[in-house]
């Protein structure tokens, strides 16, 4: 059946174990992002097999999903509940990351009704301009979640590297950590988890892991005992340069598109160029005839340039709703030829939520 999602569940086993090995010694507890993979209950089970301690997704009905299949351990919702969505909040996800005090008062009721206590993360802007309580305001958030029944305040967080493509650093990271110790000594308590971001922290750690560095500096001032992890165990790349990691896999994820017409054709299209079905005015490179072939998988299942294929002498030309275009003068196919692709992080996310790509586990 094509197009389909090969998944390969022991490179993804690999990664997620070689993360938590590599975190473990700075103390680091690795939450695996199940958002990329529609929160899929098999994959899941594999990454908590391998060690990660809490999963973390942006969508309560993926949440929902791992719920529904079976999965008890810590889940988090990563994105802010929306008004709408707080009882589902309550109900399904153990913690989750907040910014707004009117969504806190609004989980406090819902826990309250339900019975059940709901732990918080506070997310402090550092910079990315995504989500985020400005750091003058954070202990007065912290101090409102405090009061709130039926609430638990957990830890702060931060989210950089996203929106606003912040680079983690030594510094936000030491605000990060000195914010920790502000609202510890603003409510006399003391916080479990400083999440301090995602796949994209791996040039801080590099860094914070220097031998030219104080050990005093780090054991006073790095607090960050948490990261939400996703690219870095789905792809084996760090997120600022898409860089593969050492002792990582890329290879978790290989998708399938089958050849529906290969046809010799000219390389420029014949008559009056206008827009195209995406509002956009193609340009073509005049090549003379080329081999063209058409395989079953357009832009309604994922994004062309986030797509790379295996096979050398292959070439991405562009797609349509549901083909996709390549030069196989090099590499002449055939009709019913399957060819395989390595996906981005884009691709790999809109491939995992289309219903038209089948999801084979290898």
């Amino acid at each position: 059946m094509t197009p389909r999602l090969e998944i390969n569940l022991d490179a993804l086993s690999h990664n997620t174990r070689q993360l938590v090995t590599r975190l473990a010694p700075l103390g680091i507890a690795l939450t695996a992002v199940t958002k990329v993979t529609l929160g899929d209950p098999v994959i899941a089970q594999r990454l908590l097999d391998a060690g990660a301690t809490a999963l973390g997704d942006s969508r309560i009905d993926n949440i929902r999903r791992l719920r529904d299949q079976g999965i008890n351990a810590p889940c988090v919702l990563l994105r802010s509940p929306a008004p709408s969505q707080v009882d589902d909040t309550v109900r399904y996800a153990d913690i989750s990351l907040n910014t707004e005090p009117e969504i806190l008062m609004q989980l406090s009721r819902a826990a309250v009704a339900q019975g059940r206590q709901h732990k918080v993360i506070l997310m402090a802007e550092l910079g990315d301009l995504r989500e985020g309580i400005m750091a003058t305001d954070l202990c007065e958030v912290a101090a409102i979640c405090r009061n709130l029944a039926n609430l638990e305040l957990i830890g702060i967080g931060t989210n950089l590297a996203c929106f606003g493509g912040v680079r983690p650093a030594l510094n936000n990271m030491d605000e990060l950590s000195w914010l920790a110790r502000e609202v510890e000594a603003s409510l006399g308590c003391q916080l479990q988890i400083i999440s301090g971001g995602n796949s994209a922290n791996f040039d801080w750690l590099t860094a914070e892991a220097r031998s030219d560095i104080d050990p005093a500096r780090q054991c006073q001032l790095n607090r960050v005992n948490n990261l939400r992890l996703g690219e870095a165990i789905y792809l084996g790349c760090e997120t600022l340069h898409r860089t593969p990691l050492d002792g990582l896999r890329q290879d978790a994820f290989t998708l399938v598109a089958e050849v529906i017409e290969s046809k010799t054709k000219p390389s420029v299209p014949k008559g009056d160029i206008g827009l195209d079905a995406f509002g956009k005015i193609p340009v073509f490179e005049s090549r003379g005839d080329i081999q063209r072939s058409i395989l079953d998988l357009g832009r309604q299942d994922i994004p062309p340039d986030g797509l790379t294929p295996d096979a050398d002498g292959l070439e991405i030309l562009g797609a349509s709703s549901d083909h996709l275009i390549l030069n196989s003068q090099h590499q002449p196919l055939n009709v019913g030829d399957e060819v395989r692709f390595q996906l981005d992080y884009a691709a790999l996310l809109m491939a995992m939520t289309s219903p038209f790509v089948s999801k084979v586990y290898v």
